[in-house]
């Protein structure tokens, strides 16, 4: 089985942010952080040499696939920003996440993360609710310890 390439590291997440190229870009995951610093508690760490990440969790998969994530986390990429959040709860499901994304304003989804070009075209106040569920989320689906 293939080794996660996606770690935390020792990097520093102001570091990096101050490195980001471009200056709205910088200014927005500066924000983003504080954000996710507030509804997390948690200080950020690196994950790979591009993703900011709040907390950790390991997961299993059926295959037998395993690793460590972190629970919600943001990249603030040249194009958009990814935004990295568990949209469903222990059972799979979670309309709350429909709601919020029709709620929240221009974005786009992916595969595992939606996606947003800057953070003038969403509600800061519909992410941090989103933050907030997928926080609780990540803790019903993958209990400390687990």
């Amino acid at each position: 089985m293939a080794e996660n390439k996606t770690k935390p590291t020792a990097a520093s997440v102001a570091e990096f942010i101050e490195g980001v190229e471009s200056k709205a870009k910088r200014e927005d995951a500066r924000v983003l952080d504080a954000l996710f610093r507030k509804v997390t508690g948690e200080e950020a760490t690196m994950w790979g040499p591009s993703i900011i990440g709040y907390g950790s969790y390991h997961y299993v998969y059926d295959s037998g696939h395993e690793g460590d994530m972190c629970r919600v986390g943001f990249s603030p990429r040249k194009a958009k920003h990814s935004l990295y959040l568990l949209n469903c709860g222990k059972d799979g499901s979670d309309a709350k996440h429909e709601e919020f994304l029709a709620r929240l304003g221009k974005h786009k989804r992916g595969a595992g993360c939606l996606y947003v070009n800057k953070l003038a075209d969403i509600d800061l106040g519909v992410l941090e609710e989103m933050i907030a569920n997928s926080w609780r989320n990540s803790h019903e689906r993958y209990p400390d310890g687990e």
